[in-house]
């Protein structure tokens, strides 16, 4: 699988400056993804704090 140029930080970021109210497209360019990236992020990462994705990780390393 390809590893994500973005850590799992940054793609936390980017949803929390959509959900405060930027506009999807003005994050996705600013971040240089596409918005079908962003919603894939989304659903992954949606509702998750960065302790929640480093026990994902720790996870799906197993």
């Amino acid at each position: 699988m390809k590893r994500s140029r973005f850590t799992e930080e940054q793609i936390i970021g980017m949803i929390r400056e959509q959900e405060s109210g930027q506009k999807t497209a003005d994050v996705c360019r600013r971040h240089g993804i596409s918005e079908a990236t962003f919603y894939k992020y989304k659903a992954k990462y949606g509702g998750m704090d960065v302790s929640d994705t480093r026990r994902l990780k720790a996870l799906e390393d197993e």
